[in-house]
């Protein structure tokens, strides 16, 4: 049975769309993925959407969601490091990955965002797959 993973930011914009892009290409046989925000937002920043097709992952049909647009019980909550206290989201295991938001940085920034979010995606992968043997 798959878990159910979301990713949580506050604008559901740029790193907790990256983490769902790698989890849905990566963990695709152990994860139900979600993201979402905690405040709304107009789109999935731009310079997000090309370093990870840059890294062969589509993410042209995202768009940002808030927390009432994703099942209400999750397995996995991962919080992404937004600085906010995320409101109560029923889960069995939760995770704050503290990551800075490169919003308004170089593509680089992004970049490195992008590999640090895939290691720790990969990273989670293992950990559910060890869980489960």
């Amino acid at each position: 049975m798959k878990k159910k993973v979301a990713f949580v930011c506050v604008h559901n914009s740029c790193r907790s769309q990256m983490a769902e892009g790698w989890a849905k290409k990566l963990g695709s046989e152990v994860f139900e993925v979600y993201s979402a925000g905690t405040e709304s937002y107009p789109e999935v920043k731009p310079l997000a959407i090309k370093v990870m097709e840059e890294a062969g992952v589509d993410m042209s049909g995202h768009y940002p969601k808030l927390l009432s647009d994703i099942p209400t019980e999750i397995d996995i909550l991962i919080t992404m490091g937004c600085n906010v206290k995320c409101p109560h989201v029923p889960c069995r295991y939760r995770e704050d990955w503290g990551i800075s938001d490169p919003s308004g940085g170089t593509i680089e920034d992004y970049r490195g965002t992008r590999d640090v979010i895939k290691e720790k995606v990969e990273d989670l992968i293992e950990m559910v797959r060890r869980e489960c043997k």
